[in-house]
């Protein structure tokens, strides 16, 4: 085997994302030296991201479809500012594989794993093949894409009801459904295969066994082209909705310490299977003393901020240093994890967690020891229905988890967010909440508690959001391909695609 080439460094990057994510990436690389470029849509014009950088390049209109999702735009501006590398962030094209190979075609760097290895996980069912091959345990269920209705029906009747039926070319919940008997099954593949062609432009579906309830746990990993590979740790991340992650601490709670080096060990051969390269994450469901492999996002996560508060690694610079060509330098037994962080996603959704618009009239941030704001809005700013309900991130870090849950009590009573609804208001009834202040937790924690989900029991704003969330699913149906961000994903929290 051929060894590394040597490290080239980072002068400028362009940073392909918006909102909080991109602020965060334009803020590691200015540390680091880099020189910054942000890229804008016109609903963007004056948003943080834009300020943040050194120089900023308009995209286009405000649909994703003619900005954000043109990697053909994006490619051309980075040589047209003379970019040294490309930051793809979280979502849009950041695990597109095609996009990571136009970015190396150019000549310029790919901030993340190869095309080969995007390619490889970004399809479910060839990442289940692979992980099947490497020993990492995987949900029973299907080997390979389904072709009809009936092929699904064979595969349920295999290995048994309930099931799940999934999008094999994309998460984050869309073309997802379940289906517990027989009968359902047909209506239910048609709707999920639609649903997921509407958002990734691939209606192929997979089926797996549905677990009773499950925790939804993840693993950050690190690897370098040098071969060495890390892992940083685990999150919880069952607190969720539609299967949309709405809350993430680390470490996750109530783990053993033998079940916590069992979900790394997994994650370490899931990692190396596929040789990665860069910051990612393998996501596992936990049942019963076993993890089941669910999938690996080839980029960075939303949820990375708590990993960083608990090691003390920064994940931006790290994954700057790799796309370098540098070494890690960092051994498993120098990362270790101190104290317990949360994180709580601010969306801008109402009561019903429908989508809410509006211009931000007032901002106010908490402060204090062990508090953190990843934001992408500002006072001023409008909110629309352009892109991801995501506003920002309110972390903290405390010694213990007791300890972290009040500082994240006393941050939201003082975070003030005026002039658009946002998701704060669940968040302070959830950590008030009983069971979940113990941390026995499970993806079906917020089914079982459709309490928390909105300030005041009303039947008629139920009744609303269900009707709406039916028209925005019928309506999907006659977007066709070309939408990425569809219209039916405006009845989920985090309708943008950011798992």
């Amino acid at each position: 085997m051929l060894p590394p080439p040597a490290a080239v460094p980072i002068r400028s990057l362009l940073v392909a994302n918006r909102g909080e994510i991109a602020v965060r990436v334009i803020r590691g690389a200015r540390e680091l030296g880099m020189r910054t470029i942000a890229v804008y849509s016109d609903a963007d014009r004056d948003a943080p991201h834009v300020m943040a950088a050194d120089e900023a390049c308009r995209l286009g209109p405000a649909p994703a479809g003619e900005s954000y999702l043109r990697s053909d735009l994006l490619v051309a501006l980075a040589l047209e500012r003379t970019a040294d590398a490309v930051h793809p962030g979280y979502g849009f094209l950041s695990e597109r594989a095609d996009f990571a190979s136009a970015v190396e075609s150019a000549g310029l760097t790919f901030v993340g794993p190869t095309p080969e290895t995007i390619k490889a996980m970004g399809d479910k069912t060839e990442a289940r093949r692979t992980m099947l091959d490497a020993g990492v345990p995987v949900i029973p269920g299907s080997r390979c894409p389904l072709a009809s209705a009936d092929d699904a029906r064979r595969e349920a009747d295999r290995i048994g009801y309930p099931v799940l039926l999934k999008a094999a070319a994309g998460g984050g919940g869309k073309g997802m459904r379940t289906v517990r008997e027989p009968a359902s099954l047909p209506r239910s593949f048609e709707t999920a295969s639609r649903e997921a062609d509407a958002a990734f432009g691939d209606g192929r579906l997979y089926l797996e066994r549905l677990l009773d309830r499950p925790r939804h746990i993840e693993v950050q990993v690190l690897g370098d082209a040098f071969g060495n590979l890390i892992h940083l740790g685990e999150r919880e991340c069952s607190v969720q909705r539609r299967h949309q992650k709405l809350v993430e601490e680390a470490p996750a709670s109530s783990l053993t310490p033998g079940e916590r080096e069992l979900a790394s060990a997994e994650a370490l051969k899931a990692a190396g299977a596929v040789s990665y390269r860069g910051a990612g994450t393998v996501e596992f469901l936990y049942e019963n003393g076993q993890f089941h492999f669910l999938e690996m996002n080839t980029r960075i996560q939303v949820e990375h901020p708590v990993t960083e508060l608990v090691t003390g690694i920064d994940l931006v610079h790290a994954q700057l240093r790799v796309a370098e060509g540098r070494e890690l330098n960092l051994p498993q037994e120098a990362v270790t994890c101190r104290g317990h962080a949360l994180e709580c996603r601010i969306t801008a959704e109402d009561a019903a967690f429908l989508p809410a618009t509006g211009r931000v009239s007032e901002l106010r941030l908490p402060g204090g020891p062990g508090v953190r704001w990843d934001g992408g809005v500002a006072a001023g700013q409008e909110i629309t229905l352009h892109y991801d309900s995501l506003l920002g991130k309110l972390i903290v870090h405390a010694p213990d988890r007791e300890l972290a849950l009040a500082r994240m009590r006393r941050a939201l009573d003082e975070f003030v967010l005026a002039g658009v609804e946002t998701s704060a208001p669940f968040h302070r009834r959830l950590l008030d909440d009983s069971d979940f202040k113990t941390g026995e937790l499970s993806i079906r924690f917020l089914e079982e508690r459709p309490e928390l989900l909105r300030e005041n029991a009303d039947p008629e704003l139920e009744a609303n959001a269900a009707l709406a969330a039916v028209l925005l699913e019928e309506e999907a149906q006659f977007a066709g391909g070309s939408l990425r961000i569809a219209p039916a994903a405006l009845a989920r929290p985090g309708w943008g695609g950011a798992s």
